[in-house]
């Protein structure tokens, strides 16, 4: 009797296993070990794959560079070269649906021009694989909702590139408004921008998702609600260019005042004209700053009782990957999901709204 009780609690036990496998998403049940290394795909060889994600994913402990999905064919050589990689993990946009069938590769990471990031999320999702995705997260809600209702449908997990949330010192000041460290937080101001000289960009265009409040707004933004730890109730805009020439289709330049429930009030700035990079957070007890605050490294900052925020790390894409790479081998959620990319763009839809109009708009 007492072997079969055994028996009888081992298959119990074995039952609610495979039913909790079957909650967590796909690449939770199949990454049960943390010493595992994920395999990642990166989906477009631009800029910032090449400079950036690229050389991080060679500095990383949870994850690896194990494949690439380009449209420009005369890229892949090198990249093979480069990087190892085997033809069966070299993908293009059309047989890209193909990767489902690909074991060694556990996630992708759509780093396309922001028009394209829905459909290759959801392409991914479907495909059975991990996703991260380059902010901003897509043009609209509708979007971002249909990203995380088809990663839900299939089990699959969803981050948003939001490497700042995983830097130190910008962790710092998250903290010192959830803690209240200099009381309550009474206002914020975020600039994030740079001239851009080049001429005929996706960026500029507005198909392809480009614009200031897009691409550089978003940090502002997001700065403006970790740093007040609440949702903005309202939003004032404005949009301009000194180079209409250049940006017809789009913001060069957009200014925009976050309303809160509190009544504290954030004003945000992005711009393709001029460089800035500053955040800083007047409370009732003093103030803190972050300048630069998001640039890709030498995050820093002062308080205004002498604290000097300055914590370094080796570099900020290979922490992010690293996080979420973890966090899905231990079944944790993730720090950055799909669900706070979309609270961002519902903003940045008000944002634009607002500076068409010229009214004040009601998120």
């Amino acid at each position: 009797m007492k072997g079969q009780s055994t028996t009888r609690r081992e298959f119990i036990k074995q039952l609610a296993l495979g039913a909790l496998a079957l909650a967590l998403p796909n690449g939770y049940a199949r990454s049960s070990r943390e010493d595992k290394r994920l395999g990642v795909a990166l989906v477009g060889l631009g800029r910032y794959s090449t400079e950036q994600l690229a050389p991080a994913l060679e500095r990383t402990k949870h994850c690896y560079l194990a494949g690439i999905v380009t449209g420009t064919p005369s890229k892949i050589e090198l990249w093979q070269k480069r990087y190892g990689i085997p033809d069966r993990n070299v993908y293009s946009y059309t047989n890209f649906d193909q990767i489902a069938n690909n074991p060694h590769i556990d996630m992708v990471y759509v780093v396309l021009p922001n028009s394209l990031h829905a459909e290759f999320t959801m392409r991914a999702a479907k495909a059975g694989k991990q996703v991260w995705c380059e902010k901003p997260m897509a043009l609209n809600v509708s979007q971002c909702e249909a990203m995380i209702n088809a990663c839900r449908d299939n089990r699959v997990s969803l981050a948003i590139g939001y490497r700042m949330q995983h830097e130190p010192n910008t962790q710092t000041v998250i903290r010192y408004g959830k803690e209240r460290t200099y009381g309550r937080v009474n206002s914020i101001s975020a600039a994030a921008g740079f001239y851009d000289s080049r001429t005929g960009h996706w960026r500029q265009q507005k198909a392809m998702g480009g614009g200031a409040m897009y691409d550089m707004g978003v940090y502002s933004l997001q700065a403006a609600r970790y740093c007040s730890g609440e949702e903005p109730v309202a939003v004032t805009a404005q949009q301009s260019t000194s180079r209409p020439e250049i940006y017809q289709e789009v913001d060069e330049t957009m200014t925009f005042e976050l309303e809160f429930p509190s009544g504290l009030l954030a004003h945000g700035k992005a711009s393709f004209g001029m460089t800035m990079n500053s955040l800083r957070v007047n409370a009732e007890k003093g103030w803190y700053e972050l300048e630069p605050f998001q640039t890709y490294s030498g995050i820093q900052g002062i308080t205004s009782d002498g604290r000097r925020l300055n914590a370094t790390i080796d570099n900020q894409q290979a922490k992010q990957m690293d996080d979420d790479a973890l966090a899905i081998l231990q079944r944790q959620p993730l720090l950055v999901p799909g669900e706070e990319g979309l609270r961002d763009i519902r903003v940045v839809e008000a944002v634009y709204r607002s500076a068409r109009t010229g009214q004040r708009v009601v998120i």
